[in-house]
């Protein structure tokens, strides 16, 4: 251990004084009072910490505070090593020197500490407004409510207060609308193919219930027809019977066989009747699904005309907007030129703006 050394802002006791100053109480203060000194000829320049190199300073500083400490306790220990009889008296001045630059070394560094944790803070903050700008998630979700996304989004400004992020959170708002619109088309299409589709269910429900009816129709048309057969057959052979077990009473027979051809007759003319309104039945039900599937062929002739108007109407938006476009590009290209430089020029600018290249300028159409 050298007589008095000092490495940095580091000044050690004399080795022939060394045990003197640590068995005293408050010995070490003016080494202590040494240090203090640094730090506060370091406090009165104090370095703005925008830049990497100041805050390195007071990193820098922060570490020689630290190693005084270690060193000054170093010499303690060697001193408490070599004077074992007062291991308290050395101990507890080793842990008061210890304590008190260890709070000198928290205070020189506390405003960089500071600095950083603010640093990160306003960068968290930003990353989560990126993060909010790329959420696309539309699982689940209507048309309508893609559409509402969209609009919040084209709702957001990007300004100078994104700061370094100003060119991210534009690039993010745009994919992210870029892919809510593609979304938004195919959802769009998904309601609208459900929608055609609930026409063709009811459309069939329509005709399976028709169908039905024409069977039920048809089936009490035959039934009606056999039950006149039946009758006219048990008709017959009653007469028949009646014939050859009461030839006696050929008169009566005769009344009564004419009576059963009435019968019989008017069994025909129910028969006929039957058929005659199965046959209207079935006309009417002809007719009916005819006029659905008409009704049909006009709701679709309306959808492909809406569909037309629709695509007429965004070539139409699309045409208005590359007007647009180029209209403020034209402009912006004149402004230059009347600054002096040539189209040229101008455009080569234009084009370093539109890509990106010029930090903190875009155009606004």
């Amino acid at each position: 251990m050298n007589a008095a050394t000092e490495t940095e802002i580091i000044l050690l006791p004399p080795q022939d004084t060394a045990l003197q100053v640590y068995t005293t109480a408050n010995g070490l203060d003016p080494f202590i009072a040494h240090i203090r000194a640094q730090i506060d000829e370091f406090n009165s320049n104090v370095p703005d910490l925008s830049t990497a190199k100041n805050r390195q300073l007071y990193a820098s500083m922060a570490h020689k505070v630290a190693k005084a400490k270690n060193a000054l306790d170093a010499v303690g220990k060697e001193l408490s090593a070599e004077a074992k009889k007062k291991p308290k008296v050395i101990d507890a001045e080793r842990k008061r020197c210890w304590d008190l630059l260890e709070s000198w070394q928290a205070e020189v560094r506390k405003p960089l500490d500071d600095w950083q944790a603010a640093e990160d803070a306003r960068i968290d903050q930003h990353q989560a407004g990126l993060d909010h700008l790329r959420n696309t998630n539309t699982e689940g979700a209507s048309a309508a409510m893609i559409k509402a996304l969209i609009q919040d989004l084209a709702e957001v400004t990007i300004g100078d207060d994104w700061q370094e992020f100003e060119a991210d959170a534009h690039r993010a708002k745009a994919a992210s609308l870029a892919t809510l619109n593609e979304a938004l088309a195919a959802q769009e299409r998904r309601e609208a193919e459900a929608a055609e589709l609930e026409a063709l269910r009811k459309q069939k429900a329509e005709r399976d219930a028709q169908d039905e009816r024409d069977r039920i129709a048809r089936e009490a048309a035959d039934a009606a027809r056999q039950e006149a057969e039946r009758t006219a057959q048990a008709q017959r052979d009653a007469a028949a019977q009646r014939e050859r077990d009461l030839e006696q009473h050929a008169a009566q027979l005769q009344r009564e066989a004419q009576e059963a051809q009435q019968r019989a007759e008017q069994a025909e003319r129910n028969r006929i009747a039957a058929e005659q309104q199965a046959e209207q039945d079935r006309i009417a039900a002809e007719q009916r699904q005819v006029e659905a599937v008409e009704r049909a062929n006009q709701q679709e002739r309306q959808r492909q005309a809406d569909e037309k108007a629709r695509a007429e109407a965004a070539a139409k938006a699309r045409e208005a907007d590359t007007a647009h476009k180029t209209a403020v590009l034209t402009a912006i290209k004149e402004s230059f030129m009347l600054a002096g430089i040539t189209e040229a020029q101008a455009r080569a600018v234009i084009n370093m703006i539109r890509r990106e290249e010029v930090p903190r300028v875009s155009i606004t159409y």
